[in-house]
């Protein structure tokens, strides 16, 4: 019996979100599912940093050299978990959208947010 999860699935506007800190081959994992595609990233290509609003988890959805970005974000709450190993919870997805143009700046702000209300399990699994 663990008190940390291991384990996150979430979902909500048409978001499909799965991440797990470790995997088999000790390295997390990431899965990213809307209504335009399907992504999976494992390793160094899924950033954390540890904040006092929690763990921010961020991929690249699309990344180019000369006209922007997108990325996703997942703001992963701290979970004490139950005997059972499993909550619910409920956070947020924050999708930006990162401007750029090989031939200067962009004028004013560079990068958009749309927030997505996620919700689901938070749980520990044995890898």
């Amino acid at each position: 019996m663990a008190n940390q999860p291991t384990l996150y699935e979430l979902s909500g506007n048409g978001i499909h979100v799965t991440y797990s800190t470790s995997s088999i081959t000790g390295k997390p994992l990431f899965n990213y599912h809307d209504a335009f595609q399907v992504r999976n990233f494992s390793g160094d290509e899924i950033q954390t940093v540890d904040t006092i609003i929690g763990k921010l988890v961020s991929v690249f959805l699309i990344r180019t050299v000369d006209s922007g970005s997108t990325s996703f974000t997942l703001v992963v709450p701290s979970v004490t978990l139950p005997p059972s190993d499993v909550a619910t919870i409920v956070t947020e997805g924050i999708t930006a959208l990162h401007k750029f143009s090989i031939i200067g700046p962009p004028q004013g702000q560079t990068e958009l947010y749309t927030f997505h209300r996620l919700h689901g399990t938070a749980r520990f699994v044995v890898f």
